[in-house]
């Protein structure tokens, strides 16, 4: 995908986090983006540009809070995304199926710690 959409490696990462994020139901700001990524918020607003012109994201108003914007992908961007890894996704909810929550619950806190280890950041 990064490559057919002439994308960096963060507006990827960026893309990724807010499939995710809809699909728990939970919307994003720009700072939570910018704290996900590790970025400033100079770099989190020029990412946001660019994601804007390229038609990927919009920028809405809070539901809750008339100060504050929500990042949302745009329905483009959601079928584009859904093209290029739908299949993988199915797969690798495939195999998190075969396991119970408890056993997810620790397999997702031994991914933590090992990442922590080799990133302690």
């Amino acid at each position: 995908m990064k490559d057919d959409m002439d994308m960096n490696a963060s507006d990827l990462a960026a893309l990724r986090m807010l499939i995710v994020r809809e699909q728990r139901g939970q919307s994003v700001s720009p700072h939570d983006l910018a704290r996900h990524l590790r970025i400033s918020t100079a770099s989190t607003t020029k990412l946001l540009d660019r994601l804007s012109a390229l038609g990927h994201i919009e920028r809405r108003p809070h539901p809750h809070d008339r100060r504050a914007r929500i990042v949302v992908l745009t329905e483009a961007s959601r079928r584009e995304f859904s093209r290029h890894f739908g299949a993988h996704l199915g797969a690798m909810r495939g195999v998190t199926a075969r396991y119970s929550d408890d056993e997810l619950a620790v397999i997702s806190s031994f991914m933590t710690e090992l990442g922590e280890a080799v990133d302690p950041s």
